[in-house]
């Protein structure tokens, strides 16, 4: 299965562990959920797509989230500890449904001069530990009997 590893606390913004099902459209109305991730380069893949919390987080990139919208006038989110960020595994999954052109940020999220991978459908899963890879790469599945399914 395609999977795409995204530092934390990213991964936790895109994933939102801590909001039941029935809160997290609520959440996506919001924007509470981040469902743009910025890359530098774009992708033709569309589909299903496995959410990898890579194992490096920075002290400076935790601090960097932790107020990454409301300067602006977007939602207050509050991040977990930075202890408690599950990291150098698959954390969720979701549909990857357009890559957005640099020029074109239109969302909270989307970083100008960077290309938009658009989620749809995300899902938090349990945490199963797995090593990452840059870009979109191949995740052998199932891992350790876990299923995204």
């Amino acid at each position: 299965m395609k999977c795409i590893s995204i530092r934390q606390p990213w991964a936790w913004l895109i994933v939102r562990p801590d909001l039941a099902a029935e809160a997290r459209l609520a959440a996506m109305y919001e924007r509470e959920i981040k469902t743009i991730e910025n890359r530098c380069w774009p992708t033709s893949y569309r589909g299903p797509i496995l959410i990898h919390a890579a194992k490096g987080m920075t002290r400076a990139e935790y601090d960097e989230a932790n107020d990454p919208l409301w300067a602006s006038g977007g939602p207050t989110i509050e991040l977990p500890p930075m202890a408690d960020l599950q990291r150098g595994g698959i954390v969720g999954r979701a549909t990857l449904v357009d890559c957005i052109a640099p020029t074109m940020a239109n969302s909270w999220w989307h970083v100008p001069g960077q290309f938009g991978l658009l989620l749809n459908g995300i899902e938090p899963l349990p945490f199963t530990p797995a090593k990452g890879a840059l870009g979109i790469f191949e995740m052998p599945w199932p891992i350790q009997g876990a299923c995204p399914c």
